[in-house]
């Protein structure tokens, strides 16, 4: 089992930034992929982003690229996202994941997420 606390998430303006926060426990950190992905209420899971467990190589999706930015400190076990530019349709509950990097690509492991942080931006 792994340990994941996300952090950061609030209620801001539109055209306003929050930066999330994952510290991550009970695996090696420094030896995995992570990423973010968001759900809101009635819209399906959506992949935010992810980042190779070197931090050399990041992925986004195409909702937030150019405004959103995954990033990581392997020496405290954190990833984050600073997201800038918020959209009301970026609300969402945002949760962090434990990856697996295969073929340039970071796939998410079942059940290796955290409980989330709520991110609201009105407009």
């Amino acid at each position: 089992q792994v340990d994941l606390v996300e952090s950061g998430g609030g209620s801001v303006q539109a055209g306003g930034s929050l930066r999330l926060s994952c510290t991550a426990a009970r695996f090696k950190f420094s030896n995995n992929c992570m990423g973010w992905f968001r759900q809101a209420p009635g819209k399906e899971h959506e992949e935010v982003a992810y980042i190779s467990s070197t931090g050399e190589i990041t992925q986004y999706g195409d909702s937030v690229k150019g405004r959103f930015t995954i990033s990581r400190d392997n020496a405290e076990n954190t990833v984050y996202l600073q997201m800038i530019s918020l959209k009301p349709e970026d609300s969402a509950m945002y949760h962090c994941v434990v990856g697996d990097w295969a073929s340039g690509l970071c796939f998410p492991k079942a059940g290796y997420w955290g409980q989330g942080t709520q991110v609201t931006v009105s407009s």
